[in-house]
């Protein structure tokens, strides 16, 4: 059978999904396994971790070679665990007999410069590094309102609004579910909340847009791509996140609601409805591509696309680890299909002897 292993920072990472993955694992004639990159011993490449048993329906600890295809569900911090497995991964990526589903994507940073001399610059919210707080600052007395997040943030971590006023400085975050709102009188005073926020992690510079609804909720649509068995890129569901009134994020685990995108839709005039439906099949049918010309092959893509209130369109986020919790509460028929997809595409490659698909492009291995 064929060795399917999902990697992870923790072995009880999105329990629920993996589980679900791996019940199905067996029909798709495969043994799944769990492990944490640094379980791996690099001279035997044996791994500490647990397989699936299909007949007890239950994990069990046990010793393994890596397996054959990988679905990497890291998601790293600026945890020394991070710091640890990162290398291990780029080591994993590099070898020749281990394929991986997809191969990742670079920062926020990196794949803005990527995209921004291409057909889709359009629809990029303009961005720029956080050199230090005089950039941040200069930024903010040209433009009045920005945004700060960071360059290897998910799901809304570190996100800030800043806003200058007449004399003072508004920044505006959510933490907890809770937005946190904080003035500072002057500019040294913001230069000493900066100061240490941007040495410990890397930040960028983007103009705030106006991406509420009428009820001031952030909102954005969050769209799930995948391969599907042959190879061939297509959309799997999209739904509206809706977000804390007054806030500035619209991720679930910031306190976000999910409604479908025909129930918003339906609410819009006809036309912009379909000015809206053919830009999206514009920017979805040339994202993956484009990516994929730059990068390593890729699996699946989460997109996030905002609206502003002038009616324009940016594509806010592309995370290359996409949850599935948007799709799965707007359309929950596609439960099963969700849940087969990496087994499937894994068989796919398998069949295929792909593992030479990541024989260029070597400098992006790399995080």
């Amino acid at each position: 059978m064929i060795s399917f292993g999902i990697m992870s920072l923790k072995l009880d990472s999105e329990d629920s999904y993996i589980n679900d993955i791996a019940k199905l694992a067996e029909s798709c004639e495969m043994e799944c396994y769990r492990f944490i990159p640094t379980e791996i011993n690099p001279h035997s490449l044996q791994v500490r971790g647990k397989k699936f048993d299909a007949k007890t329906a239950q994990w069990i600890d046990t010793e393994f070679l890596i397996p054959t295809i990988l679905y990497d569900r890291c998601f790293y911090g600026d945890d020394e665990h991070s710091k640890l497995c990162l290398p291990i991964v780029s080591w994993l990526k590099s070898r020749n007999d281990i394929t991986f589903l997809g191969y990742g994507l670079p920062n926020k940073l990196e794949l803005y410069h990527s995209l921004k001399n291409t057909a889709l610059s359009a629809y990029l919210p303009p961005t720029k590094f956080a050199n230090d707080s005089s950039s941040i600052l200069k930024e903010l007395n040209k433009l009045k309102k920005i945004i700060i997040k960071p360059i290897n943030g998910f799901q809304g971590f570190g996100i800030y609004s800043l806003k200058k006023n007449d004399k003072t400085f508004h920044v505006k975050t959510e933490k907890q579910k809770k937005i946190i709102s904080r003035i500072f009188p002057n500019e040294s005073k913001l230069i000493n909340w900066l100061d240490p926020l941007i040495a410990n992690r890397q930040y960028l510079i983007q103009p705030f847009l106006e991406l509420s609804n009428d009820e001031l909720q952030p909102f954005d649509i969050r769209i799930l791509l995948q391969k599907n068995i042959q190879g061939v890129w297509g959309e799997l569901g999209r739904g509206i996140r809706l977000g804390n009134s007054g806030g500035i994020l619209s991720n679930l685990s910031a306190g976000g609601s999910v409604i479908t995108f025909s129930d918003w839709t339906s609410s819009l005039q006809p036309a912009k409805g379909k000015y809206i439906r053919e830009e999206l099949e514009y920017i979805l049918s040339q994202l993956p591509l484009m990516l994929e010309k730059e990068f390593l092959p890729l699996f699946e893509l989460g997109v996030d696309i905002g609206i502003a209130k002038n009616g324009s369109i940016w594509i806010l986020d592309i995370n290359s680890k996409p949850g599935r919790k948007v799709i799965l509460e707007t359309q929950p028929a596609l439960k099963e299909t969700l849940f087969l997809a990496p087994l499937l595409y894994g068989k796919h490659l398998f069949q295929t002897g792909q593992s030479e698909r990541k024989s260029f492009h070597e400098k992006t291995l790399s995080h």
